[in-house]
């Protein structure tokens, strides 16, 4: 709607500055003024409680933070998962040697340059390792509960301390309030006073005092204002805006019963909270987590099997065939007796033989070979390091036990806090309800006495504190009691709310 209405604007501009008066193209400005003044009010409309805190919860860096831990959780429970399947591993190498050495498939010496070529391919699986790969799957899986339960943690402390401020803001708009009413009151009195000092019917010194007070009350006002909007700053700066401008809130109807109830005693509470309560769950997790990594660690006092196969083949430059025969001359190898020749010579044929490197893919297939075997460990002595493995687990165990405890603890003592502060506040309020009562009457006649010259600016100023200091305790107290009781919903299971 804003772009539409500059657009509006360029052109009309455009088309009327040579042409219209003056006068016009002031009113037309200041009409588009109007519209986007208009526009930017309404792109910045009052924002709920529940407003407040769904883009906290959306947008906040911290709730961020923590959801990118609970993605590692889940990573690391794939990974522990994975961890079943057999292990792969492929190697291949090319190389030379120069000089002497044993070639690994002629077994024989080799003392020119070598050009050599393995591969390997090599697979396992555990087969038994005491369980300890079975126990890291549900490690990591109660891992990635507590992860997500800190989560749940972190967002229903952001909730109640959005919550919180969202209810100072309404505390500091009612108190504006009555402080303006009150200074609007004072004003009245001022410009009566100041007729009838005119008219000589008053002392000025009577005016200088109702207006100190006025002074006094201005200031009040103007202190409120400033905490109010420190409030919404506050607020808005839990929201992560980019601006405060324009920021506030919607005020609802914050009426108390004439007779309300808390949720539950103290115990009922507790009980719903500690069964649902992500700080209790979170701890409940870790303790399982824990009692699992001991597991583990006992693991190690077991023998370990293995399935390992392999495959290998490779190519020797040392590899040598016959290439080519070629008949050579006769050579004499011994003589023979025979009674009927003398001096009888055997010959036997001979053969030069030409060689050639065996082909890589011939050499490749020949060399071929395979191995599978089960491979047992039995762990006997390791410097001790599976006892004292097993001695940290019981420890982290123990503390983990112990973290849970106290998380419970902790909420128990929370609840009954919030419980007692919240029937604590709801009897102040009553009493500040009769007391704020009291004091209207007392102020009513005061102001009476007053208009009729029977009192003086002094005692009246006091009548008028009066009712403004208990005017300001009653909403005080108000708010703190439907804190409290919001809060005590809130551990029930019931949604944050005003209505």
């Amino acid at each position: 709607m804003v772009f539409i209405t500059a657009c509006t604007f360029n052109e009309f501009h455009t088309s009327t500055k040579e042409n219209q008066p003056p006068m016009k193209k002031f009113f037309a400005v200041l009409f588009v003024m109007v519209l986007l003044t208009a526009s930017f009010t309404y792109s910045q409309a009052p924002w709920t409680l529940e407003q407040c805190v769904n883009h906290a919860l959306t947008n906040n860096l911290q709730v961020k933070q923590q959801m990118l831990l609970v993605e590692s959780a889940k990573a690391d429970l794939l990974q522990s998962k994975t961890d079943l399947l057999p292990g792969l591993s492929a190697n291949g190498s090319h190389a030379y040697n120069y000089g002497q050495t044993i070639d690994r498939y002629t077994n024989q010496f080799a003392t020119s340059r070598v050009q050599s070529n393995n591969f390997y391919l090599q697979s396992n699986v555990s087969l038994f390792n005491g369980f300890q790969k079975l126990n890291a799957i549900k490690q990591s899986q109660l891992n990635l509960m507590a992860s997500q339960q800190d989560a749940d943690k972190l967002m229903n402390d952001m909730s109640i301390n959005i919550a919180t401020f969202y209810l100072q803001v309404l505390f500091y708009k009612e108190l504006v309030q009555i402080r303006s009413n009150q200074l609007d009151i004072t004003r009245q009195h001022v410009d009566r006073m100041q007729k009838l000092v005119n008219a000589g019917t008053m002392a000025p010194g009577d005016v200088y005092t109702i207006e100190a007070q006025y002074a006094v009350e201005e200031s009040s006002l103007i202190e409120a204002q400033n905490n109010l909007e420190i409030s919404l700053l506050t607020l808005s700066q839990l929201l992560d805006l980019p601006s405060s401008d324009g920021f506030d809130i919607v005020v609802p109807m914050l009426n108390i019963d004439d007779n309300p109830k808390l949720t539950g005693t103290p115990d009922q509470i507790f009980t719903y909270a500690q069964e649902h309560m992500p700080e209790i769950k979170a701890a409940e997790y870790r303790l399982q987590s824990s009692e699992r990594q001991l597991a583990r660690a006992r693991g190690s006092y077991y023998p370990s099997l293995t399935l390992s196969g392999s495959w290998g083949t490779g190519y020797s430059g040392a590899s040598q065939i016959v290439d080519q025969v070629t008949p050579g001359s006769p050579q004499l190898i011994g003589y023979a007796v025979n009674p009927d020749v003398a001096d009888y010579q055997v010959y036997a044929n001979t053969f030069d033989y030409t060689y050639k490197t065996k082909p890589w893919s011939n050499q490749i297939k020949d060399n071929n070979n395979q191995t599978i075997g089960l491979y047992l460990s039995i762990p006997i002595l390791n410097g001790w390091q599976s006892r004292t493995m097993v001695s940290k687990a019981k420890i982290s165990f123990e503390n983990t036990k112990l973290d849970y405890e106290i998380q419970k603890m902790q909420l128990r003592k929370t609840i009954q806090q919030a419980w007692a502060d919240a029937r604590a506040s709801l009897k102040q309020y009553h009493a500040a309800e009769k007391k704020v009562s009291a004091t209207k009457e007392s102020f009513r006649y005061a102001e009476q006495k007053f208009e009729v010259g029977i009192m003086n600016s002094v005692d009246y100023n006091n009548a008028k504190k009066d009712l403004s200091n208990a005017e300001s305790e009653m909403i005080q107290t108000k708010f703190d009691f439907i804190f409290k009781s919001t809060v005590l919903d809130f551990y029930m299971g019931k949604p944050l709310s005003l209505k």
